[in-house]
């Protein structure tokens, strides 16, 4: 019989230990996600009670802070309809509800968009979203009479939102779909957009004034009937944002690793983009065009909660209803009894944060 090579005896139990060694370490990592998974619900749930109480706080400093200051029982007074219940129920709470509603849409709508893009960049305004829907509106005003604006703004913000959605989806896949390419597309389509609007400015100077200030982003004005609309709109796309944020997870994997999964990529990406474009046009409906907002949510909601669409979607619609809130306050009690709209107040913020991100990925991929 052919003796054992004495160097290959212990070949077995070192098979053994590797495979022993392997499934403890998948155990340990188990175990570790496992317990790992309550903590992270905790902080999520810590998170979101921050976002509301701050969110409540500045609703209520909305309410009672502007050109007339109202005390706490004030605003008690006019929201059970008392003697300020003029100032309370038909200016300053419908202005406030509106900016959370409309502040909500663009956070969530800049959470879709990146995920469909794979572009931590994407946002409504910066891919030319917002001052599409703009042309769409004006074009509306110009082409519409004073009865049937209700309905036709809001049909021309959509077509124009989704005329810029289509256009930069595709001139971006010819030319490679970069992030660079993405965002340079983006500003061309916003630029070619705002020409398109400065020409219909000229053609209906009557209308020049109260249309830069929608243009701005402004929730002056809001009354009863803006909430209804908006809140109408919104419940409208929710079976949508539904589906979408199902899918936020799923596109950020590669079109390969998405098949495998059994989805479509291009269906994917579809929705979550049908679902932005939706929400964004809703929004510029009632506010106009609010600038780096759906910027600014998502990355802040990410640092907060993560990145797993069922909880980034909701940290998003809070933390944008919060910016949206305060960008408004800022803008009433800066420069009473002038009022600076909200739109430009976000571009003061959203602007250096984004040159911030073009740096931070430039340098990423270099």
């Amino acid at each position: 019989m052919t003796p054992r090579t004495p160097g290959k005896t212990p070949a077995r139990p070192r098979t053994a230990s590797a495979v022993k060694s392997a499934l403890a370490t998948l155990a340990a990592l188990s175990l570790h996600a496992a317990n790992a998974r309550p903590a992270r619900r905790r902080t999520a749930l810590v998170a979101y009670a921050v976002a509301l109480i701050l969110l409540l706080a500045t609703a209520l400093a909305g309410i009672a802070f502007g050109a007339v200051s109202l005390s706490p029982a004030d605003v008690v007074d006019g929201l059970t309809g008392g003697a300020n219940t003029f100032i309370v129920q038909e200016y300053r709470l419908p202005r406030v509800a509106v900016s959370i509603l409309a502040g909500a849409a663009l956070g969530v709508a800049g959470v879709f968009l990146q995920a469909a893009l794979r572009n931590p960049l994407a946002s409504p305004d910066v891919v030319g979203f917002t001052k599409g829907g703009g042309v769409g509106a004006m074009a509306a005003v110009m082409l519409s009479s004073p009865a049937a604006q209700a309905w036709a703004i809001p049909v021309g913000v959509i077509a124009g939102t989704s005329v810029t959605a289509a256009g930069l989806l595709l001139i971006s896949r010819r030319l490679g779909g970069s992030l660079t390419t993405l965002v340079l597309v983006g500003a061309a389509l916003s630029a070619l957009a705002g020409a398109a609007i400065e020409y219909l400015l000229v053609r209906e100077p009557q209308s020049a004034d109260q249309a830069m200030v929608w243009l701005a982003g402004s929730v002056y004005g809001s009354d009863r009937a803006d909430v209804t609309a908006l809140l109408a709109w919104l419940a409208v796309c929710l079976p949508l944002v539904v589906l979408a944020t199902r899918s936020v997870d799923v596109a950020g994997f590669g079109d390969d690793s998405v098949v495998s999964l059994g989805r479509h990529p291009v269906r994917v990406r579809a929705l979550l983009v049908t679902a932005a474009v939706l929400l964004t046009a809703g929004a510029v409906t009632s506010v106009g065009g609010i600038g780096f907002l759906g910027l600014l949510a998502p990355h802040l909601a990410r640092f907060a909660v993560g990145s797993r669409g069922h909880r980034l979607v909701p940290m998003a619609a809070l933390t944008g209803a919060l910016i949206l809130c305060l960008a408004d306050f800022a803008g009433r009690v800066v420069a009473v009894p002038n009022e600076i709209p909200a739109g430009i107040v976000a571009v003061v913020v959203g602007g250096p944060y984004l040159l911030y991100l073009l740096i931070r990925e430039t340098r990423k991929h270099a």
